[in-house]
């Protein structure tokens, strides 16, 4: 048979009706965050995301699922350092040996901006199990009983809508038929990255034609709208704490007569919110539960806060109630008051200027006013340090 677009064309392995097919995506490797280093000094947010991928591939091997997917952004830059390149290596040999055929597609953090960089998925080449999209263009991967319609990320909206067409003209509907994509369908799944792709609205029709469309770039799980077989696996870490509401893991897709979904959710460091009402500041502090944040990455929220409160809060005594958890971070939510600083007069003021306006008009009493005044003077003066250090 003549294939006109790019193909690989093998036999099937499958034994029986039923086409299991695990999907994943935006594992990320090499991300790092927190600066904060594990037992072998390498950064722990980092080594997270390799225990995250480690689990899905213990996952494989014990399931066995006739196909692996993975829709994209394996790591996080396009040019990733010598750990996470020499980590994937290990990880995709050991992948190879199960003898299951893994197709990967190229997100748009895998993909180089222009054409002077070769794409980094071009080293996993030589193993004879792993099938490689990444080229900016449709790639058509065929088994006896199976198609893979491959679209990784694409810089170019023109040419992107071009190999929609292409992937539109080689539907076979003699065989199972999954589509492979690494974009935004829709804007409810923008992810505010620069060159995202955004999936034209009028060509969402081709998903009827498919068996499954397996989707990469937004980092929840989900399917998408209206459609029953298009779904995101979601990413299987949290490179955000805005993510923290999302669990992690992959998707076990069966494919029969009809379709059905798993969702396997796997282990990963926690993300725990804690709030803080400063109207009751000393009560909450000391009903405080911490218990749940051992080596988490723990969020604080201090809301109803003022001005006032807030120069005598320091984050140092925050943290200490946390002294399990891996990482503490602490935002401040000021208590809305009609006698405070107006909008205008905030833009007109500095930072500095705007908390002694209020130590001014509330505090009546000189000594405590003077106080507050050097404790305001000295906060921004070591601000500033730390600023102009980092310059």
């Amino acid at each position: 048979m003549l294939l006109i677009y790019p193909a690989i064309i093998l036999e099937n392995i499958t034994i029986g009706n039923t086409l299991k097919i695990l999907h994943f995506s935006d594992t990320h490797l090499g991300y790092n965050d927190l600066d904060i280093l594990d037992e072998n000094n390498v950064n722990q947010r980092e080594a997270d995301f390799y225990d995250a991928f480690t689990q899905v591939v213990q996952q494989i091997e014990e399931i066995k699922p006739d196909y692996i997917i993975h829709t994209g952004d394996l790591f996080h830059r396009s040019s990733p350092s010598n750990r996470a390149i020499t980590f994937a290596l290990e990880q995709f040999s050991r992948i190879n040996s199960f003898g299951i055929p893994f197709v990967i597609i190229a997100g748009n953090h895998s993909t180089p901006r222009t054409n002077l960089s070769s794409p980094i998925l071009k080293i996993f080449e030589s193993y004879e199990n792993i099938y490689l999209s990444y080229s900016q263009e449709y790639k058509k991967i065929e088994f006896d009983n199976i198609v893979f319609h491959t679209l990784p990320h694409m810089n170019d909206d023109t040419r992107a809508l071009e190999q929609i067409e292409k992937c539109e003209s080689n539907i076979d509907k003699t065989k199972k038929n999954i589509m492979m994509l690494h974009c935004s369908v829709g804007a409810w799944y923008l992810m505010q990255e620069f060159g995202e792709w955004v999936y034209p609205t009028d060509k969402e029709y081709i998903f009827q034609s498919m068996d499954y469309v397996a989707l990469g770039h937004w980092h929840g799980f989900g399917s998408v709208g209206k459609h029953e077989n298009v779904y995101y696996s979601g990413s299987t870490e949290r490179t955000s704490l805005n993510d923290k509401r999302n669990s992690k893991g992959f998707i076990l897709a069966n494919i029969d007569e009809s379709l059905d979904i798993e969702y396997k959710e796997i282990n990963i460091r926690p993300i725990i919110l804690k709030q803080i009402d400063c109207e009751n500041y000393e009560e909450e502090i000391k009903s405080l539960d911490v218990s749940d944040t051992k080596d988490a990455i723990v969020e604080v929220k201090l809301i109803n806060l003022t001005a006032l409160q807030s120069i005598d809060i320091q984050n140092k005594e925050i943290k200490e109630l946390f002294e399990d958890a891996m990482s503490v971070s602490i935002k401040r939510e000021f208590k809305k008051n009609t006698n405070d600083v107006s909008v205008d007069d905030i833009e007109a003021l500095s930072l500095e200027d705007y908390f002694l306006e209020h130590i001014k008009e509330d505090v009546k009493d000189d000594k405590e006013n003077d106080r507050l005044k050097l404790k305001v003077q000295e906060l921004f003066s070591k601000y500033e340090e730390a600023n102009n250090d980092t310059v």
